[in-house]
């Protein structure tokens, strides 16, 4: 699995929450078909905006972050974004109270018993 990590500096305060709202849920019309996309975070902040997504694998992540996708970004926001991408070998799901290595659930190392 790959996370990428977008930022969008942005001046001024934090947008308010009503605006990343209406924003981000128009938005996911873009990347609702993505390939390889399995999520994506909107995140707001004081120093900008910016998105964590979380693809099946580099190919499908370097097939998006293309060579125009900055120009684009840029074109929306007025900002050049950043993008870091990471490998995700291990995630930790305390919803699902599993542990995942390259996408397969392991034994957790806290057993069988959930902390609370």
């Amino acid at each position: 699995m790959i996370i990428a990590l977008v930022q969008i500096p942005l001046p001024g305060p934090k947008r308010a929450h009503s605006l990343v709202v209406a924003q981000s849920v128009e938005a996911t019309k873009i990347f609702h078909n993505v390939k390889g996309l399995r999520r994506k975070y909107f995140l707001n902040s004081d120093e900008g905006g910016g998105g964590i997504y979380e693809f099946t694998t580099r190919a499908d992540a370097e097939a998006w972050f293309n060579d125009g996708w900055a120009d684009w970004m840029e074109g929306r926001f007025g900002v050049r974004p950043t993008l870091t991408l990471f490998d995700c070998p291990v995630v930790l799901d305390n919803e699902a109270d599993e542990v995942r290595v390259d996408g397969r659930p392991v034994p957790p190392p806290w057993g069988l018993a959930k902390v609370e």
